[in-house]
């Protein structure tokens, strides 16, 4: 398969087979046709040129008609796309969306497809499914609603399943949940699963063979205990190479450049109810480290973050900067730079903002010295955000947190959504700032393979408060609490063998 936009070549000469009830996984670098692949599949590239041939039953769907396309298109093929707040209209409940693709397959009458709808809610396991039907998406978290495309994609009992990027962003706990229901929905249903992602751990578990794609070719495909064990080509070993490993630990002074007292960050709802997004934490910040703050989404992670740098106000406690109740010298990176910089304005004049501040007339050499030492060039000063790839944006993102020459700076998911490499290189630069400029690091992660490359301790939120705090080395082999050992246990291996090991603990505790 060759596919072309204009003078492009997004994947070129692409062949890999997906056998009936098999799993595939495509894994590769942002650019490297992944994403291109999976809609060819499903003939949703309007203006694309596709080319060889995509047979399926004995048809070669690169011949059918727009017409012919619909009548596969989600009954036969479907597909669980990677962001389900925008593949969901917000307008419309949950089960009227899932029951309308039934109805415009099958012809079902409406209560027929309610039926439906709610049969495949249970089978993703919805809890309360014909009550939970007549939710909107916003009212569903974010498993939740991967876990309404998933029953989408079955409702008409489709004979291939194409998941891109079903667990990006998700917290580790959700990602095992969600990979664990593909795995079942494969097994039980017999339907053959293409599971694409940058997250080689992802695919360890879940596939039988796996396609490595690179500027759109394949550099390597076999069965997923080969190619992730015993890898032929270098770029595969390259890929392998950026999943985070844990460093030797370092010995960092026990000196408190920040401390939490007793912060609580109480909300008041209507009908009088409290959300507690951060209750009761203290907790000091060692002068050079870098600490980790892991949990679920909805623990209090970025709240906690703001709080520390006064983004936002506690509801009580006190937030001390080296013995004063000021939190100076203190910058944070945020986790979306796209939605954090301004589309109007070139990156190079938002990073110059903090220096304006500062009194400084014409900042540009200062930011180029910036650019330069986030890896970036001089010529994307004058570039927009949108010009610039997901590492390349959050690179400007720490060159304007640099600007002002903090002592502190905290990273709200730095390498969220970044594929490995990339995710490698930020994690290698924030680790080579830490040092050459004796900064000290908080970074807040729901990834614990993450914090474990980067972190020297780990605090591990839940429910707002901290229930456990340590060396990272000591927690992650020693973990003391519960609700530790759960995220430990949902963390993606690259290891095929381990991540079954995995995903069969996580089965027989569920029994």
């Amino acid at each position: 398969m060759r596919i072309r936009f204009g003078d492009t070549q997004a994947v070129d000469g692409l062949s890999f087979e997906l056998p009936a009830g098999g799993a595939v996984g495509i894994v590769g670098e942002s650019g490297s046709g992944k994403s291109a692949t999976a809609l060819a599949l499903l003939g949703l590239h309007q203006t694309a040129s596709v080319s060889g041939t995509i047979e399926f039953g004995g048809t070669d769907l690169t011949t059918l008609t727009d017409r012919e396309w619909r009548r596969i298109r989600g009954a036969r093929i479907a597909m669980v796309f990677q962001e389900p707040l925008t593949a969901l209209s917000p307008f419309h409940r949950i089960g009227d969306q899932i029951a309308e693709v039934y109805r415009v397959h099958t012809g079902a009458t409406r209560r027929e497809a309610r039926r439906r709808a709610v049969e495949v809610l249970q089978q993703v396991h919805i809890p309360d499914a014909a009550l939970r039907a007549e939710s909107y998406p916003h009212q569903f978290s974010g498993g939740m609603r991967q876990r309404a495309l998933i029953a989408m994609a079955l409702v008409c009992r489709p004979e291939v399943i194409v998941a891109d990027e079903p667990t990006t962003a998700l917290d580790v706990t959700v990602q095992a949940q969600i990979l664990d229901l593909l795995d079942e929905v494969r097994t039980t249903t017999g339907a053959g699963l293409l599971l694409i992602s940058h997250d080689l751990g992802v695919v360890a578990g879940s596939t039988d063979s796996v396609v490595v794609m690179r500027n759109g070719r394949a550099v390597e495909e076999g069965a997923t205990e080969q190619v992730l064990v015993t890898p032929r080509d270098a770029y595969t070993r390259e890929l392998i190479a950026a999943v985070p490993h844990p460093n030797p630990p370092r010995i960092v002074s026990a000196e408190p450049l920040l401390r939490l007292d007793g912060v609580r960050k109480h909300v008041r709802l209507a009908r009088r109810r409290v959300v507690k997004a951060v209750d009761g934490v203290t907790m000091d910040v060692r002068r050079g480290e870098t600490l980790g703050i892991v949990g679920e989404s909805g623990t209090g992670k970025t709240t906690l973050a703001r709080i520390m740098v006064g983004l936002v106000e506690p509801s009580a406690g006190r937030v001390v900067f080296e013995g004063a109740d000021v939190r100076r010298s203190v910058q944070m990176v945020f986790q979306d730079p796209l939605s954090s910089l301004n589309p109007r304005r070139p990156v190079g004049e938002s990073i110059a903002d903090p220096l304006y501040l500062r009194g400084v007339r014409k900042p540009r050499e200062q930011v180029l010295t910036l650019l330069e030492r986030v890896g970036l060039s001089a010529r994307e000063y004058d570039r927009y955000p949108h010009q610039l790839s997901g590492g390349m944006r959050q690179r400007v993102g720490i060159a304007r947190a640099l600007a002002p020459s903090p002592r502190l700076i905290v990273c709200d998911e730095p390498v969220s959504s970044l594929d490995v490499t990339t995710q490698a290189q930020i994690l290698a630069l924030l680790e080579d700032l830490r040092s050459t400029l004796d900064l000290t690091l908080v970074v807040v992660s729901h990834d614990l393979a993450v914090l474990r490359q980067i972190a020297d301790r780990v605090a591990v939120l839940s429910g707002g408060a901290v229930v456990e705090v340590g060396d990272t080395a000591d927690v992650y082999e020693h973990p003391r609490h519960p609700y530790t050992k759960e995220l430990l246990a949902a963390v993606p291996v690259a290891d095929p063998v381990e991540a079954r090991r995995l995903r069969a603990l996580r089965r027989s505790r569920l029994v």
